[in-house]
């Protein structure tokens, strides 16, 4: 059986955190600490966008999570815990988070990513349009660059598969390019799907 086919039979082909039933995609969360069909949820288009770009969150969308926070399933908490985090400048999500109960393990795998830990003091990777990148991304090179010390031309275009972060500096990321591992700045990047 497919992994897809899977997660319709378990979410009833519903989205796992605001049921709807349009446009569901398969989402791995991100820093699983297993792999698995704990490690990954089904949802919808718009939850997928709004996880994915933190400057299109709707908050009113996100009232959904006080229903699915008490999903069984690992990640859909996970997801719910850094989408209320995500969102604490608002009045209600506190409450939700005061309430939300997340096993040791699932409570790290949920803080793994730093989502609402004092974001002014987090360090975030931004790419030349302002997409947050994450270990693990891909990423895609919108400008032609000199690799210095290794005598090639990374041209524009050229896809860089699984960047880690550079994580004391936001303007820095790492990929393999030619066999090559070199540091790249974000201005230079583009998040690809």
């Amino acid at each position: 059986m497919s992994k897809l086919k899977e997660l319709q039979d378990r979410s009833e082909t519903t989205c796992e955190l605001c049921n709807a039933t349009d446009n569901l995609s398969i989402y791995d969360v991100p820093e699983s600490p297993n792999v698995g069909l704990d490690s990954s949820i089904l949802i919808c288009s718009t939850c997928k966008e709004q996880i994915e770009d933190v400057s299109i969150i709707n908050p009113n969308h996100w009232r959904c999570l006080n229903d699915s926070m008490w999903s069984q399933v690992p990640g859909v908490q996970v997801i719910a815990y850094r989408m209320l985090n995500r969102l604490k400048s608002e009045a209600w999500p506190q409450d939700l988070l005061d309430m939300l109960y997340l096993d040791d393990d699932t409570l790290a795998w949920a803080k793994a990513t730093g989502d609402g830990d004092h974001d002014s003091a987090k360090i975030k990777h931004l790419d030349s349009n302002g997409a947050l990148l994450q270990a693990g991304d891909s990423i895609v090179l919108i400008k032609d660059l000199n690799v210095k010390g290794a005598n090639f031309t990374a041209k524009r275009g050229t896809a860089v598969r699984n960047i880690s972060l550079v994580h004391d500096n936001p303007e820095h990321i790492e990929g393999k390019i030619n066999g090559q591992h070199i540091v790249i700045l974000t201005k230079y990047t583009k998040k690809s799907n």
